[in-house]
């Protein structure tokens, strides 16, 4: 038989792509889906959080009685470097935006710079939640809620508008 190659026709690729076509489709009728299922898989964090309050050298903060539509979608505890140490916990609030947890045991000024994407102190504004001061940043990503106290640098970032951080911070219980 004659080597065909440089001789398909228009012919050959109507039918290859009536056949991918069909796949396709058949793909798509038995592949279960759900175009108003959340997006968002939510994750368990409490083995993580149990974790990082036995070893970390500071109280380790995290949320209580956010409503059940905030989800947790990260969580990482990381103590290689006991000069830097991190705790990170990330959320989707209720209008599906990102909101997270980070602390660190690291210079204060690296910490912020880094973990909130190169946010900047708003002047001297400052937000009051759960009964606790936080300075304000502003960042061209993230803005951030910031405390820092006794050797740990406590932050709400994310993409979350201001009062969605607040009620975040609100909400965070140390041990």
């Amino acid at each position: 038989m004659a080597n065909k190659r440089g001789k398909q026709t228009v012919r050959d690729l109507v039918l290859s792509m009536v056949v991918i076509g069909a796949v396709v489709a058949v793909i798509y009728v038995f592949i279960p889906h759900d175009p108003n299922a959340d997006p968002v898989k939510p994750i368990g964090f409490q083995s993580e959080l149990s974790q990082a309050r036995r070893d970390a050298p500071f109280p380790v903060a995290a949320p209580e009685g956010l409503g059940k539509d905030w989800r947790a979608t990260t969580v990482t505890y990381n103590a290689k470097d006991a000069a830097a140490i991190e705790w990170h916990l990330g959320f989707v609030d209720p209008q599906n935006e990102y909101a997270a947890v980070e602390q660190g045991n690291a210079p204060a000024a690296k910490f912020i710079t880094e973990k909130s994407k190169k946010a900047v102190r708003d002047g001297a504004r400052t937000v009051t939640a759960g009964g606790v001061t936080w300075d304000r940043y502003k960042g061209p990503k993230y803005n951030a809620l910031v405390r820092v106290e006794k050797g740990v640098t406590t932050m709400i970032t994310g993409t979350a508008p201001d009062d969605q951080l607040a009620e975040l911070a609100a909400a965070l219980k140390a041990s």
